[in-house]
């Protein structure tokens, strides 16, 4: 396998960046008011934040899952924003920011791959554009805080309809101090047939990003919609608490994939959710790369008949590193299927956890569901566990569990090595093998990309 020429410089490195709006450290009433002022948000909205800020302090921190106890939420700023204005060319984008986004290729991959594209820098998406084929057919992409003053209908309609903002603490705290994120709205019977991507950077020290997105699509209609992350490496940690709501309405196809890149100082604690209606189907690429801890589980609620719905999901905890990641099934109507494939990756003393529910309620005959968990530890050191929970109330329903954890094989690395391949390289190459059914499922640049980080943390994996 050759070299490939990679470093982790174009996604690590910060920016010297002057901050227009940069809240002092810390969240109370007075600073959720500062964020929906500078925004200039309906009423309403600021009405749930408030709200949302309440239950967000009465909640605990969650007992199970990583250790979460780095995160110290009073030295976090809650609002980081370099500028006032979006821009539709890159070239207007300031200097600073857009050489960032230059180094990571965002710009060149919207030429040549992409639909339309957005770009999140701290609190505020800086950058969006949508191809004017899909605007002509009524394809709404653009960021949520424009989605909100534009649309103010819909995003009242669905907001929290899918991740109530008492759900959990992390959930809570996004309501409250939301910034950023996607506003996807795909008329009936559109099908866009390229992908749609944001990227989403955390440059400031000790930051809190928040961003919330929410796709719509009616019935009929299709889209892929494709997410990357990175952040800076600092000393201090940062934390990163999305919100994603996706509605699926009836015969409608959504594909949601996620490569995040985050560096080790990073807590990524997330809640990904889908409502898929009659015949719909929902399905999550779920690429999970470095942070110091994850807490991820995407989730796919089957509420119409002959629903599917589909997770499929990688993770590498290296050193220092937990990845609790997983899924959710949840069967509510007749004749719907769900599939679950998870691998994960764990070298240098990192953890890498399965943690995931199928659940059929009573009334919903018929259901299909199955699990698959693949897992390889790469060193005494490290560690991985399946933590599977299946609940089903419904006699008619069938629901498979397969798991399995194992060590990578020394004859198929003898057998590489015979041939001259050095060991670092054969190792890289199994473990690329190991994860091909999920990159195959990518576009071939994000394969592409994954698969050079993969090839980048394997660097360390043998002394």
């Amino acid at each position: 396998m050759a070299k490939v020429g990679f470093s982790y410089e174009r996604y690590a490195a910060s920016d010297s960046i002057h901050y227009k709006h940069l809240l002092s450290k810390g969240l109370d009433e007075k600073k959720v008011k500062a964020i929906s002022a500078l925004k200039h948000e309906p009423g309403w909205m600021t009405d749930i934040r408030l709200k949302a800020l309440k239950i967000y302090m009465k909640k605990p921190m969650p007992r199970w899952g990583v250790d979460l106890s780095g995160i110290d939420f009073d030295s976090l700023h809650y609002y980081a924003s370099a500028i006032d204005e979006k821009y539709d060319k890159w070239d207007k984008v300031p200097k600073g920011i857009k050489k960032t986004f230059d180094r990571i290729g965002i710009p060149e991959a919207e030429k040549k791959f992409l639909a339309g594209s957005s770009a999140q820098y701290d609190s505020e998406v800086l950058y969006h554009n949508l191809k004017k084929e899909w605007e002509s057919q009524g394809v709404i992409f653009t960021d949520m805080d424009t989605g909100l003053k534009e649309h103010p209908d819909i995003v009242k309609k669905y907001f929290g309809s899918v991740v109530p903002m008492d759900d959990n603490k992390f959930a809570a705290l996004n309501t409250a101090t939301w910034s950023g994120g996607s506003f996807v709205y795909v008329p009936a019977g559109v099908s866009v047939k390229i992908p749609l991507q944001a990227y989403f950077r955390i440059n400031t020290k000790s930051a809190g990003q928040f961003e919330r997105t929410m796709i719509i699509a009616e019935e009929g209609a299709n889209v892929h919609y494709v997410e990357g992350c990175s952040a800076p490496i600092y000393s201090a940690s940062s934390l990163h608490a999305a919100v994603v709501e996706i509605i699926a309405k009836k015969d409608s196809r959504v594909r949601y994939t996620t490569i995040q890149n985050w560096s080790n100082n990073v807590y990524n604690l997330v809640t990904k959710r889908a409502v898929a209606h009659e015949d719909a189907v929902v399905s999550w690429l779920d690429g999970n790369m470095g942070s110091r801890a994850t807490m991820k589980y995407p989730c796919i609620m089957l509420r119409g008949k002959g629903a599917r719905g589909e997770v499929m999901s990688v993770a590498f905890a290296g050193k220092g590193q937990a990845q609790d990641t997983g899924a959710k099934m949840i069967h509510e109507a007749a004749n719907t299927t769900s599939r679950i494939t998870s691998k994960s990756i764990s070298q240098g003393g990192g953890r890498s956890a399965y943690r995931g529910l199928v659940k059929v309620l009573k009334g919903a005959k018929n259901c299909k569901s199955f699990v698959q968990c693949d897992a390889y530890i790469l060193d005494k050191l490290s560690r991985s566990d399946t933590y599977p929970r299946i609940d089903s109330e419904e006699e008619s329903s069938t629901v498979g569990h397969e798991a399995k954890v194992g060590k990578i094989s020394s004859s198929k690395l003898f057998y590489l090595m015979s041939r001259g391949i050095p060991e670092k390289e054969a190792l890289a190459m199994v473990v690329l093998g190991f994860i091909e059914s999920f990159t195959r499922e990518l576009p071939m640049e994000y394969a592409v990309e994954l698969n050079r980080l993969i090839e980048m943390q394997m660097e360390n994996a043998v002394a």
